[in-house]
């Protein structure tokens, strides 16, 4: 399936880049990456396109074909990046689209969702958490201490070498219990989408580094029950970055979510799950 890609221009000035699957009269699935729009795979992308849905993935700021500003200390916040999505939704389609999220991107669909709920008429939530970067809520488990340990103790690459950088992504997918080919094959793509190779901005894209760098208050999980969209949690049970414990919160506190667990998959949606995941996002 051919897909198309372009920029969209937020009211605010934003720049997104964006790409669509499917047919454009189809209804909206929206994509939220974790940061940019690779983190949803290719292979989903297909699925839910040839299930009638209009798909488009796009990158978050500072990353992808998106506006690069200040990748090493940006001034927005998380409700900008909400908002974003927002003006996305609205903009490509004048019906309220399915926002799906990823990681971090699961908290910009979050905040997004209770912030314009006029803008979206379902939520999809993949491997993240109720509670943004920084110290986690006492119920909630935190990273594993053991894989964060070999995550981070290993030495950073030459952003501008792309093999290292590649084989950077793949040895971490290897720890994390991801598949490393395809890490390696996703990280190549996303350096050749990176807009230079300047250190800051190669880390910002492949490691989501300005996430961590946001001012991401006030909180927004003593909300999540006001929730009235229908809402699937995607989890994968073998995820040490966002334990599992993370998305049994989450759907656990929007009411009548379904929790959809990956017994196979870590903190990517891994092609093979594709089907199950695509089916459960389309009976929303």
């Amino acid at each position: 399936m051919h897909s198309r890609a372009h920029s969209f221009r937020t009211p605010d000035g934003v720049t997104l880049g964006v790409e669509h699957f499917g047919d454009a009269a189809a209804p909206l699935v929206l994509l939220a990456g974790g940061t940019t729009m690779l983190s949803w795979p290719d292979v989903l992308c297909e699925t839910l396109a040839r299930g009638g849905r209009h798909v488009v993935r796009y990158d978050l700021r500072d990353s992808g074909a998106s506006a690069t500003v200040a990748p090493e200390a940006p001034a927005y916040t998380l409700r900008d990046l909400a908002a974003d999505a927002a003006a996305l939704a609205r903009g490509l389609d004048d019906r309220p689209a399915h926002l799906a999220g990823i990681g971090v991107g699961g908290m910009v669909a979050q905040v997004a969702a209770l912030d314009y709920p006029d803008a979206f008429c379902a939520l999809t939530l993949a491997g993240t958490r109720p509670v943004a970067p920084g110290p986690v809520d006492d119920d909630l488990p935190d990273h594993d201490a053991a894989t964060m340990g070999r995550l981070f103790a290993r030495p950073m690459p030459d952003w501008s070498d792309r093999a290292a950088v590649a084989e950077f992504a793949a040895a971490g997918a290897e720890i994390l219990g991801d598949d490393p080919a395809a890490a390696r094959a996703t990280a190549e793509r996303v350096f050749d989408r990176t807009p230079g190779t300047e250190p800051a901005v190669q880390t910002a894209n492949q490691m989501g580094m300005v996430f961590s760098r946001l001012d991401c208050t006030p909180r927004w999980r003593e909300r999540l029950p006001g929730l009235t969209l229908p809402t699937l949690v995607v989890h994968g049970r073998r995820n040490a970055f966002f334990p599992l414990g993370n998305g049994e919160a989450l759907a656990g506190e929007i009411p009548d979510a379904r929790l959809l667990v990956l017994e196979q998959a870590a903190t990517a949606i891994p092609d093979a799950a594709a089907d199950e995941v695509a089916a459960a996002m389309l009976t929303l």
